[in-house]
Formats: structure tokens, sequence, C-alpha cells
């Protein structure tokens, strides 16, 4: 993956590249975490990037909380 100076600015093809290169990643199971992590971005940046990309987002894992009847 691209060495990503942390804040900067990503625009054009590395956006692009980047985008292409996440979505893969995420489409074979690395968590949105995992890939901010390792490019070093923010969730946030990463969550965006892939939902431009027309990314289909898990849901979130674990239990879910339902109340007793």
């Amino acid at each position: 993956m691209a060495d990503l100076k942390k804040g900067a600015r990503i625009t054009g093809d590395q956006r692009d590249k980047l985008a292409t290169d996440l979505k893969k990643k995420y489409e074979k199971g690395a968590s949105i975490r995992s890939l901010a992590e390792s490019t070093g971005r923010s969730y946030g940046f990463v969550h965006r990037v892939l939902s431009e990309s027309g990314v289909t987002l898990r849901g979130r894992g674990g239990a879910t909380r339902t109340k007793k009847a």
C-alpha cells in the first residue's frame, strides 16, 4: 500500500488506488479498524472511502441487546 503521511490530503488517482485496495481487503474480511491502522488513517476516513467506492458495509459484530418479554 502507498506510503501515506498522516493527515495528508489524498485525491485523484492516488485516492482511487487506495479505495480499490481498501475495498479488496474489506471484502476479503478485514475490519475497518484494521484497515485504518494499516494505512495510518482514521476510522472515519476509511469508512468514508469504502462508502464512496460502493462497498456494502457489514453490520457490527457481537451480541445484540434485546428486551426480554
